[in-house]
């Protein structure tokens, strides 16, 4: 099937990470650099273009109207395992990943394309450890990353530590969804961890925050099939028309 929009491959060579990493660009139809574009940051990248159809929806919401001009980067893993040492709280690689991100990746698309250039202008999205991970670098870095996107998260203490801590959470806009049926979940490590209960709890700090949240329990469990028909709500909350 046809696509309205453009899918265009560009590598950065990470000093951080030391490998080459693929950042896969989706720009809609009638792209021009004369426009202003949102950054659609995706981790598990190729997930969410094959399974979460982030193409097949910036064509419909843009064909549509319903959304601003929105850019989508995907940006995917080697394996379970470099997956978690990149996404996970305490992955050995995650410290790196992030300087990825901020000092190679945002410098990249705003040499490239032309957006915002303010955190506001920025949306990091993820599914569980990506989803993680989302959070966690865009409340360190919310000047850089303003908006998250973050399906049934990974959440323990370390996690709340870092989210408890941070002072001001104004400039963020944060759309969280987990599955009802997210009570037991195995894990990359190979244990299995109940996600519902520790997400309601950050729900609990987040809505007393001053900062646009938005919370939502889905009727599903852990995997794409719950994700993927949030995906459309979860874009058009981020980037919506008024």
């Amino acid at each position: 099937m046809g696509r309205d929009g453009s899918m265009t491959e560009h590598t950065i060579n990470s000093n951080y990470l030391n490998e080459t990493m693929t950042l896969r660009v989706y720009t809609p139809e009638n792209f021009s650099p004369l426009y202003k574009y949102h950054f659609c940051i995706m981790q598990d990248g190729n997930d969410y273009y094959s399974l979460g159809r982030a193409a097949t929806l910036s064509d419909k919401l843009h064909k549509e109207n319903q959304i601003e001009n929105t850019i989508f980067i995907g940006i995917h893993y080697k394996d379970k395992y470099d997956r978690q040492d990149k996404y996970h709280p305490n992955g050995n690689k995650q410290s790196d990943y992030v300087n990825f991100l901020i000092r190679e990746v945002v410098p990249f698309l705003d040499a490239e394309f032309p957006g915002y250039y303010m955190g506001h202008g920025r949306t990091l999205v993820g599914d569980s450890l990506a989803g993680t991970l989302a959070l966690m670098t865009a409340v360190k870095f919310p000047n850089i990353f303003g908006n998250v996107i973050m399906q049934s998260p990974y959440v323990d203490e370390h996690v709340k530590e870092v989210v408890e801590s941070t002072k001001d959470f104004s400039s963020l806009t944060i759309y969280h969804t987990i599955g009802n049926k997210e009570t037991d979940v195995k894990t990359t490590a190979g244990n299995r961890r109940n996600f519902l209960a520790p997400n309601r709890e950050l729900c609990g700090f987040l809505s007393l925050q001053s900062i646009a949240y938005t919370y939502h329990e889905l009727d599903g469990d852990h995997t794409w099939g719950t994700w993927q028909k949030d995906f459309e709500n979860a874009l058009l909350k981020m980037f919506g028309k008024e």
